[in-house]
């Protein structure tokens, strides 16, 4: 019988315990150690999950757990590091969306990542969104001739923002929605974008106290001739409900594509307060197991990594991801048309 991949995780929050869970069930892997700077959140985290190993170091971690493999589930802007250790320590990694948030932070993870041979996917896990991987499987037969236009909408009610997350003002809407609304459109496009031009508009998160742009709109030009509009914003009312307004579109030579992952209506619940829609498509528990989309890239990574096959997301797709991301960034601060990077 085969040894299971040892798995330790840097990050003991909310989707910390998605992969903990999901290493706990997959029989290829067994979660082994815990890693948070908090080490109250890492003890209540282990005992959740029937951990021995408690760490606040990830170096420490590295260096004693024995692990074969790392999930890095941290915030965007403190991926790089950790990555790098990883990497020189010779583990594989599983890291959360998007690879890193600065050009310095990308290069130096490709060097240490290749470099040391091992193994890295990271987590835009939109490609496992059913109405878009059918989008992709129907473009792909060709039936529907070339893309030449796309709209992707892509935003978050205000809570998370204000509530779910500590960190916004250290990070951008583009960096937490926008990655995935970017690489799925790369996917789909089957291309790369050349020039992107955005605009911005902030106020909401500033008199709540929060120093973050609301909104970036952004225009994109791919290198075979396509267009796209890309529009992500944190500043949804919380009525709103569903936590993501997230529709989609694409014209094709021969055909379109709309989804609407906004209102499946599969579920509605209602109290005196509003109506939600409820996830059961995203990340959902059936019988205790987890189930939804966001949680079939984690058990892909490590499916893959078993069998040794590519990952359904490479890292140079990712890379390239986040220097497009840059570009948009430095588009909405100059107000000019810019380039985009690509590795």
């Amino acid at each position: 019988m085969k040894t299971p991949i040892r798995m330790a995780i840097v990050g003991a929050g909310l989707w910390g315990k998605a992969h903990a869970s999901i290493y706990r069930e997959h029989p290829e892997t067994t979660p082994v150690a815990i890693c948070d700077l908090d080490r109250g959140k890492a003890e209540a985290f282990a005992a959740e999950f029937g951990l021995d190993q408690i760490y606040t170091d990830y170096h420490e971690m590295l260096a004693k757990c024995g692990c074969d493999a790392v999930a890095i589930v941290t915030p965007d802007f403190l991926h790089a590091d950790i990555a790098i250790a990883a990497a020189t320590a010779k583990k594989h990694m599983i890291i959360e969306k998007p690879l890193a948030t600065t050009r310095s932070d990308v290069m130096r993870m490709l060097d240490a990542i290749e470099g040391n041979g091992v193994r890295a996917m990271v987590d835009l896990h939109n490609r496992w969104n059913p109405p878009f991987n059918s989008v992709k499987q129907l473009v792909s037969s060709g039936k529907y001739g070339t893309p030449t236009n796309a709209h992707f909408c892509m935003n978050d009610n205000l809570w998370v923002a204000i509530d779910m997350l500590s960190w916004v003002a250290k990070s951008s809407i583009l960096w937490f929605l926008g990655s995935h609304s970017l690489d799925t459109m790369n996917w789909l496009i089957d291309d790369y974008p050349v020039e992107v031009y955005a605009v911005k508009n902030e106020g909401k998160l500033k008199s709540l106290g929060i120093d973050a742009v609301d909104t970036y709109m952004t225009m994109i030009k791919y290198r075979n001739g396509a267009v796209a509009q890309m529009e992500n914003s944190w500043v949804t009312p919380n009525g709103n409900p569903n936590v993501n307004d997230f529709k989609f579109y694409m014209l094709c030579t021969d055909g379109k594509f709309d989804v609407d992952c906004s209102s499946f209506n599969l579920c509605q619940v209602t109290d005196s307060q509003r109506m939600i829609s409820h996830d059961i498509l995203v990340k959902n528990y059936v019988f205790d197991r987890c189930r939804g989309f966001a949680y079939e890239s984690i058990r892909s990574f490590v499916d893959k990594l078993a069998s040794g096959e590519e990952f359904h997301v490479t890292l140079r797709e990712a890379a390239n991801v986040s220097l497009a991301i840059l570009a948009i960034l430095e588009s909405a601060e100059s107000g000019k048309i810019t380039a985009v990077e690509r590795v």
